[in-house]
């Protein structure tokens, strides 16, 4: 291989490297009921899109259904998309993600590996994947998807499929303040609700660093989608 070939491998080489996400972010919480961004086929590309589903949060739904945070749509979050523990120091969940700021369908169903820089989760791990994303967030940053975590801009979707208030359960940015608190929330989302103040500890948007993982069938079981372009 002569000196020209050996170059243009290693630019390769150096870029597809590149094209792998990972570095350091910040966290937030929410569930705000609404049909996630990556649950638009147009958003995905040649990628399933994540499943959305019915009022019941069960029955999944065409992806062209419009999101319920719309007044004449009839598609919300799943219920099964709520994180949930598999032992002390790991968890599965779902985040709304940018990694430009803003609104970045870009990495629609890609998994991130987070691993907690602070107390007191500082050391734990979860396997996420990116089902959703919004003008709200910053760069490299992860909005966990918590029941109870409370609605954020869009005030439609509980109160729509779940008769909540317009502001959720508790306040509508941070959601509820204790454990009890879970036992306002639908008993389909509790389990999701009490992680928060299990194995999350009720971090407030704790420090991460990042790293883009292949998709587990844990999490792609559930929404039917993955993205493991850049592996």
């Amino acid at each position: 291989m002569n000196t020209s070939a050996v170059a243009l491998f290693c630019a390769i080489a150096i870029g597809l490297a590149a094209a792998k996400l990972s570095g350091s972010g910040t966290t937030t919480r929410y569930w705000d009921c609404c049909k996630p961004s990556c649950s638009w086929k147009e958003n995905t590309g040649t990628h399933d899109a994540v499943a959305s589903c019915s009022i019941d949060g069960v029955t999944k739904v065409n992806a062209s259904v419009t999101s319920g945070c719309d007044s004449d749509g009839s598609a919300y979050v799943c219920n099964d998309m709520q994180p949930w523990s598999v032992n002390d120091t790991f968890a599965y969940g779902f985040v709304a993600a940018s990694f430009t700021g803003g609104s970045d369908t870009s990495y629609c169903s890609v998994c991130l590996k987070l691993t907690f820089t602070e107390s007191p989760l500082e050391g734990k791990t979860m396997i996420v994947q990116n089902v959703n994303t919004g003008s709200d967030l910053g760069e490299n940053q992860f909005d966990v998807q918590i029941p109870g975590g409370g609605v954020g801009i869009f005030t439609l979707g509980c109160s729509t499929q779940w008769n909540s208030s317009t502001t959720g359960w508790g306040a509508q940015y941070g959601g509820i303040s204790s454990d009890d608190d879970c036992d306002e929330l639908p008993t389909e989302l509790q389990s999701g609700c009490h992680f928060r103040f299990g194995w999350y500890e009720d971090a407030d948007n704790p420090t991460v660093d990042f790293e883009q993982v292949e998709c587990p069938s844990e999490i792609t079981d559930i929404t039917g989608s993955e993205n493991n372009d850049d592996l």
